[in-house]
């Protein structure tokens, strides 16, 4: 087989301005949440695929690239004729899972509550298209071990003022962070008559309404044997604009006992970190929130772009993961920022960078082919005295079509241009 030029399918290559860009977004993000007291932290890219198939990962458990065993190992698997036992690891599909057991692991070592940074490569061997990859970064803050809404205020906070930041150098100064309870989300299914085991999937349902529509959801639970009262009332909670204008008034149409505190707690969610964030940033009920996630508990996040009509973070709590790891309970909540949309967004609105001072002092001696050796020395010297000083230098041979070798150098930053010819 011969060589391809071309990066594996879903995969891709970065060119010197693609990686200028995407390091400016990733050490604005950085900043900000470090402000926030999260720390970054740092997992291995594979993992036990008993941890990966635990049933926390939804649909994207399904998207698992499996990694086979080695050697002699493999060679026993493969003689045993149980084609299950060929594997051991896979790379991660997302940030969270790889979380859940680093904490348990490393739990002894780490505050409480412990706020955690992640940034990193995930996988998935999802059908590639415009804007969706088989290899994209994740950037995660989570809180472990505080069960109080702070958390959730915290999070949404900060990845609110990180968003805010980043999309402000596009010119995009409004965005929704649309906030859910999959408690909420139970209780309305329950009330329209759907038995506990239906749950899943009509909620993964209703999670394409935005795709769909009302009419969409309505024939995909039909057929998937839900009885027209069913659906009807289900999706009459939804209907009404009036009951979903705020979050009490939707729980007390669905159970106003029962979700009581589910609302009380999302009220105040939603209250305190719209007064800690920027005029253009809407946080907001939005009863049709599902997230695919099957790990989620509790209140729900996620973030889109107003006039863009996509979404570019979400979250929420997942109390239950943890503990499968470490043996004992351990809230947690998390924010994931979708960091591949994010460039999408700048690269449309032609940003090449966050960093506005960074093409400052940026030089390039561009130096005549024929030049003589004291020359290049002399060049050398002074590139290095302005390296010491903090100044971006490169010396490069001169071009004929100087011109366009120019244009390519300010694409890469560079504004200052010193030419060497031969004396």
């Amino acid at each position: 087989m011969g060589f391809s030029k071309k990066p594996v399918k879903g995969m891709t290559d970065f060119l010197p301005t693609d990686v200028r860009l995407r390091d400016s977004v990733l050490n604005e993000i950085k900043r900000t949440y470090a402000q926030y007291g999260f720390a970054q932290i740092e997992t291995p890219c594979m993992e036990h695929i008993g941890n990966l198939t635990s049933k926390q990962g939804g649909d994207n458990e399904k998207l698992i690239f499996r990694i086979e065993k080695r050697g002699a190992a493999f060679d026993r698997a493969w003689e045993s004729g149980n084609r299950d036992e060929l594997v051991d690891n896979g790379l991660r599909y997302d940030l969270t899972v790889p979380l859940a057991r680093f904490y348990a692991n490393n739990k002894e070592q780490l505050p409480s509550p412990f706020r955690a940074l992640q940034v990193g490569p995930v996988w998935r061997a999802d059908q590639p298209a415009k804007g969706r990859f088989r290899q994209f970064v994740q950037c995660d803050i989570d809180v472990l071990g505080d069960a109080t809404n702070l958390a959730e205020i915290e999070l949404i906070t900060a990845t609110s003022t990180a968003l805010s930041r980043v999309l402000g150098k596009a010119g995009i100064n409004n965005f929704t962070v649309h906030v859910n309870d999959r408690r909420i989300l139970r209780a309305a299914a329950l009330k329209a008559g759907f038995a506990e085991e239906e749950l899943g999937g009509v909620l993964v349902t209703l999670d394409k309404l935005d795709k769909i529509g009302f009419e969409g959801v309505e024939q995909e639970l039909l057929d998937n044997g839900a009885t027209q009262d069913s659906v009807s009332t289900y999706l009459d909670l939804f209907r009404n604009e009036e009951t979903t204008a705020n979050c009490k008034t939707f729980c007390s149409a669905v159970d106003p006992e029962g979700l009581s505190e589910a609302a009380g707690n999302l009220d105040e969610i939603i209250e305190s970190a719209s007064a800690l964030t920027d005029g253009g940033v809407r946080i907001a009920f939005d009863p049709t929130l599902v997230r695919g996630m099957g790990y989620y508990t509790g209140p729900i996040f996620e973030v889109t772009v107003d006039n863009f009509g996509i979404s570019i973070a979400g979250g929420g709590r997942y109390d239950e993961m943890i503990g499968k790891f470490s043996g004992e309970e351990v809230c947690a909540c998390g924010f994931s920022i979708g960091f591949e949309r994010i460039i999408a967004v700048l690269r449309d609105a032609n940003v090449t960078s966050l960093d506005d001072e960074e093409a400052q002092g940026s030089t390039a001696f561009l130096i005549d082919a024929k030049a003589s050796a004291e020359q290049r020395r002399d060049a050398l010297e002074r590139a290095q005295e302005l390296r010491l000083k903090g100044g971006k230098v490169a010396i490069v041979p001169m071009r004929k079509n100087m011109k366009r070798q120019i244009q390519s150098l300010e694409a890469e930053g560079f504004d200052q241009f010193e030419k060497i010819y031969a004396r």
